[in-house]
């Protein structure tokens, strides 16, 4: 499945659609997101049962706020629409990936 893009307009939707989703909280300028991009996108090929989204948090800032965003890039897991795993940095593909899907 594709990474969507998620924004204040499909956010409620996204959420709402039943599977987990890991959103992946990104700026187009910062470097460790751009490391982690192939990752995130490797995350939604390997794991169709995951929503997998990306927040440009420039573009979205609301959403930023709501999830407290102070570093780049951040992952949200968010599983019956509460927000069950959070992590902070660049990590190796295994760290997002558990994170994923262990919840």
């Amino acid at each position: 499945m594709a990474v969507i893009n998620v924004n204040e307009q499909n956010y409620q939707e996204v959420v709402d659609g039943g599977k987990t989703v890991f959103l992946d909280l990104y700026a187009d300028w910062c470097g460790p997101c751009r490391r982690m991009a192939p990752r995130v996108e490797r995350l939604a090929e390997e794991h169709p049962e995951l929503i997998v989204g990306k927040v440009n948090v420039e573009d979205v800032p609301e959403l930023a706020e709501k999830f407290g965003v102070m570093s780049i890039p951040m992952f949200v897991v968010i599983k019956d629409g509460e927000i069950a795993a959070k992590n902070v940095g660049a990590v190796d593909y295994e760290i997002i990936e558990k994170m994923a899907t262990e919840v």
